[in-house]
């Protein structure tokens, strides 16, 4: 039976005709559910769909607890066509769509089960199987389809938690729903973010503000940057940044964080202004005595910074103990280009370069080299 499915797909004619024709005679729910995995990888060929045509038209004639065992291939091509073939044929129930949508780890599968489950439903008592399901998933998409029914469910007030929930399409929809209700998320969100040192502040209100706040909202959230949860103080960061009220000189010591989360957010904050910062300072930053994030963040910044600045930076992190940072290191010498307002022929820019001889070929070296003008 494989070679067979195999030879459904072959590029001479004759055979395939045959191969076709025994298929389709041999062919059964049984020896459909074993070969089923088999029939579609050869579906992805030019020449495979017929078989999958005649797949599916077998196993719509197949039981619940038959497709079941599809349903946990660890092929996600054989899950999604089981679970299509069950929603189309109203196999599955919608508790246990959601159920599906919860646990299956594919996407795809996720969003076509939590669909088809608020698709099935007809009352409201159905919700109760099924909208606790969708709102503990661990995927934000599903999650947030079980918000967003909360309204259709008749109980818009279950959706305020969601609010500062750790996903922002999550936390968009539950804006939504609870606007639906004539309630007001900018002012929720305001009074919780007025207690700069509350130690119950989820992180998820700050960021939560100013997704739907303004500009005038960022005082309530500068108070935060020195909020001893780190994930408050990261989503701070994120928040002015989002808001465009970024001041370099304040969230500047947050480069020093003790958690790498911050240090990121904070670096991407500063990326705009990286030549405002001193150089000095952020070179101290790449040496092997800081921690690694921070290492990073500085040659991130210095990187945006350009010219000698970041070449020197670069081949000074080629003895990293890091790996991946010595990697990014060689990439950013290698597409590094001399800056039009510095002077050329500066004898340091030729000590670096020839530092990094082990990264060019003879010609691209001496090509780098003429364009900063430090021939030799």
């Amino acid at each position: 039976m494989p070679l067979v499915v195999i030879r459904c797909a072959d590029w001479v004619g004759p055979v395939r005709e045959h191969a076709r024709r025994l298929l389709c005679e041999a062919l059964n729910v049984d020896s459909a559910l074993d070969i089923a995995p088999l029939i579609l990888r050869v579906g992805r060929r030019s020449r495979g769909a017929f078989g999958v045509d005649v797949l599916g038209q077998i196993l719509r004639q197949a039981s619940h607890g038959q497709l079941a065992v599809l349903f946990a291939d660890p092929d996600r091509i054989v899950r999604r066509f089981a679970y299509r073939l069950a929603i189309e044929g109203r196999l599955l129930r919608p508790a246990e769509l959601a159920r599906a949508a919860a646990v299956d780890q594919d996407t795809v599968i996720q969003d076509l089960c939590a669909t088809a489950a608020l698709t099935a439903l007809g009352d409201e008592e159905g919700y109760e199987g099924v909208l606790p399901l969708l709102l503990s998933a661990r995927n934000p998409r599903v999650r947030s389809t079980g918000v967003t029914a909360l309204r259709r469910a008749g109980w818009s007030e279950q959706a305020e938690p969601f609010l500062t929930d750790r996903s922002a399409i999550v936390r968009a929809c539950a804006r939504y729903v609870v606007r639906q209700r004539g309630g007001d998320p900018a002012a929720w969100y305001r009074e919780r973010c007025t207690a700069p040192n509350d130690p119950e502040l989820p992180p998820g209100a700050v960021i939560g503000l100013a997704e739907c706040g303004n500009r005038a909202d960022a005082g309530l959230l500068r108070p935060l940057l020195a909020h001893p949860a780190a994930g408050v103080r990261a989503r701070t960061v994120a928040g002015l940044r989002a808001l465009d009220c970024v001041d370099a000189k304040q969230i500047r010591p947050l480069l020093d964080d003790s958690v790498a989360e911050v240090v990121r957010e904070t670096t991407a904050a500063l990326l705009p202004s990286a030549k405002e910062l001193s150089a000095d300072w952020l070179l101290e930053r790449t040496s092997s005595q800081r921690p690694r994030h921070v290492r990073v963040g500085a040659f991130r910044l210095l990187d945006a910074r350009g010219g000698i600045v970041a070449l020197r930076a670069a081949v000074g992190l080629f003895e990293d103990a890091d790996v991946k940072l010595r990697t990014w290191a060689a990439q950013s010498v290698q597409r590094w280009h001399p800056s039009p307002d510095e002077r050329r022929g500066d004898v340091e820019v030729r000590e670096l370069l020839d530092r990094s001889r082990h990264l060019f070929s003879d010609y691209m070296l001496r090509r780098l080299k003429w364009e900063a003008g430090v021939n030799s």
